[in-house]
């Protein structure tokens, strides 16, 4: 697959969409594809992360372990197909971070990935793009901790 495929993925994305043409060909220059079988986990929780992530094919999970002393599981966040964003938003921060949350692909999955710190130093020197990455970041954020709120309620 060819960097003007990454561009198209990045272009659909939640994250990406609606920004720059030129922006995103700065951020194509970062990625890289990544594909995963069934079963497979991108991350795990409790990792240190390192990455972000865009859904290119398939769907992964979500989740996050519970330990509440008697009870334990698993619980379910948030299923997420093409277009969606996951990974260590930390990074984007300039800091490292323990993944609170694990990844595991429900089919067949293809990924365009990224360092955070390579995306970070792009943004500290293309401030506009910056700003739009950061914006997009809090609204992300805001959308995970709701579905991580909601998926705690069913326990």
């Amino acid at each position: 697959m060819d960097r003007r495929e990454i561009e198209n993925v990045l272009e659909e994305s939640e994250f990406f969409q609606g920004m720059a043409r030129e922006h995103i060909e700065k951020v194509a220059q970062l990625c890289k594809w990544e594909s995963y079988e069934t079963g497979e986990t991108v991350f795990a929780q409790g990792d240190l992360g390192n990455r972000l992530f865009i859904i290119h094919q398939g769907h992964i999970s979500l989740e996050r372990a519970l330990d509440m002393g008697l009870r334990k599981g698993r619980v379910v966040i948030e299923i997420l197909g093409r277009g969606r964003v996951l990974g260590c938003w930390s990074t984007l921060l300039g800091e490292p971070h323990k993944l609170m949350s694990s990844a595991t692909c429900q089919k067949p999955t293809t990924l365009v990935s990224m360092k955070g710190s390579e995306l970070r130093n792009l943004m500290v020197n293309t401030s506009d793009l910056g700003l739009k990455v950061m914006e997009r970041f809090c609204f992300l954020l805001r959308d995970r901790i709701q579905a991580a709120y909601g998926a705690l309620e069913k326990i």
